[in-house]
């Protein structure tokens, strides 16, 4: 058994882009995805950044935005299931501050 969350594969952005410095202890780590560019806050939220199963059920998560650090952060309120695949998805409705868009959605599936 691994102690490390495997990522499955990354659609919507180029895979060097992802960067994997966690190590799964609680089965209720953080995601912390960064940004170029600063964020209108507006736009995040759980709809436009969410967690699901392999088969599309949603997880109930916490987000948070530091826009000191331009970094969102995406925590689970239950705990992630071992040997079981989930999707991060980031839509295309995050904006920066000047209303840019990113300009693929991206999902990023992994493994506990």
């Amino acid at each position: 058994m691994t102690n490390y969350v495997e990522i499955e594969g990354v659609v919507g952005s180029s895979e060097e882009i992802v960067k994997q410095n966690m190590k799964f202890r609680t089965g209720k780590f953080v995601w912390r995805v960064s940004f170029t560019a600063p964020l209108n806050p507006a736009t995040v939220n759980n709809m436009n950044l969410y967690v699901t199963t392999a088969d599309d059920k949603p997880l109930k998560t916490s987000i948070r935005y530091d826009a000191t650090n331009n970094y969102i952060e995406i925590e689970p309120l239950e705990a992630y299931a071992q040997n079981e695949s989930y999707i991060l998805v980031i839509t295309k409705n995050v904006e920066s501050k000047g209303g840019q868009k990113l300009k693929n959605e991206i999902k990023l599936k992994f493994h506990i």
